[in-house]
This record gives structure tokens, C-alpha cells and sequence, in this order.
């Protein structure tokens, strides 16, 4: 759940309540602009506190839960690192160099681009897809992928 979906729910659980805009903003202490524009989905960042001291206004709270496991996240995360070069990085390569450890040479540009470009919610999805598949501990898999990082000196921050 992002922060324009609690927005529509904020919305109707606003109208439900017979609360203005204005109303809600003075109750909670945010500005009626901030309100608009949560419910509009405009708004970047409330803040967690802030956040959640609306929710509880409003009777509701926000709960974590894991969500459904991206399927073909390994295959998305080979396709991804593979969009600049003539050879694609293919998904089964990329899962049992993961679970080696080994990287070989012929994979090296596409695995740099994967560390430096791929969004990080796709590599998490993906390596939790490898140890599924592999039965292979989620940490081994990353303590290898940091391995490659490091040698292929990523400058990407999630690495170091």
C-alpha cells in the first residue's frame, strides 16, 4: 500500500465520518492542503508520525504485512540487466552463479549493470525467488552479490 491508496481511504473514511477537509486538518493539526493533497495523491511525504496520528484520529491504523512474492522476479532482474547488450543475461545463469558464488567473465557487463541499475525491491525479489527455487539461504545469495559488488566496484551505496 502506497501513500495514495491510505489517501482514498482517508477520503472515504473522512466523508463516512460527515468530516469536511477543514475539519479533519484542524483536528489533527495538519493544514487542509496537506488533507487535499493526501487524498488526491499529490503528496510526496506526510511523515510516519504524522501519518499515523491521523489514522488513529480517524480510527484506523496501518498495517505491515508481507506482500504476495513478485512472480518471475528472477526473470524481470535478468531482462532488466540485459537491455543494453546483444546477449542476454539468462535467469537460470544468473540464479546458479548467485548460489555458486562464481561469476564468469561472459556475465560480468550484464551483472554490472543489474548492481548498478536494477531497482532494489526486483533484486530482493529476486534473490528470495533463487533461494526459494534452490532451497539455498537467503544470506548466502546476498553475501554473494555483495561479493560481485564490491569486486566489480558498484557505486551504488546499497552495496557498501
Amino acid at each position: 500500500m502506497n501513500l495514495t491508496d491510505i489517501g482514498l481511504i482517508v477520503q472515504t473514511r473522512r466523508e463516512a465520518l460527515g468530516l469536511s477537509q477543514a475539519r479533519l486538518a484542524r483536528l489533527s493539526g495538519l493544514s487542509r492542503a496537506t488533507i487535499n493533497q493526501l487524498e488526491n495523491g499529490s503528496l510526496v511525504d506526510l511523515g510516519t508520525h504524522r501519518l499515523l496520528g491521523l489514522l488513529h484520529l480517524l480510527g484506523m491504523d496501518l498495517t505491515a504485512q508481507t506482500r504476495t512474492p513478485r512472480t518471475k522476479a528472477l526473470a524481470l532482474l535478468s531482462q532488466t540487466a540485459s537491455v543494453s547488450y546483444k546477449t542476454a543475461l539468462m535467469p537460470d545463469a544468473l540464479a546458479q552463479a548467485l548460489v555458486s558464488g562464481e561469476l564468469p567473465d561472459a556475465l560480468l557487463p550484464q551483472v554490472s549493470t543489474l548492481l548498478d541499475e536494477a531497482p532494489l525491491p526486483l533484486i530482493v525479489s529476486g534473490l528470495e525467488e533463487v533461494a526459494q527455487r534452490t532451497h539455498t539461504p537467503p544470506k548466502t545469495l546476498w553475501k554473494n552479490l555483495t561479493a560481485w559488488a564490491q569486486a566489480l566496484q558498484s557505486p551504488r551505496t546499497a552495496w557498501v
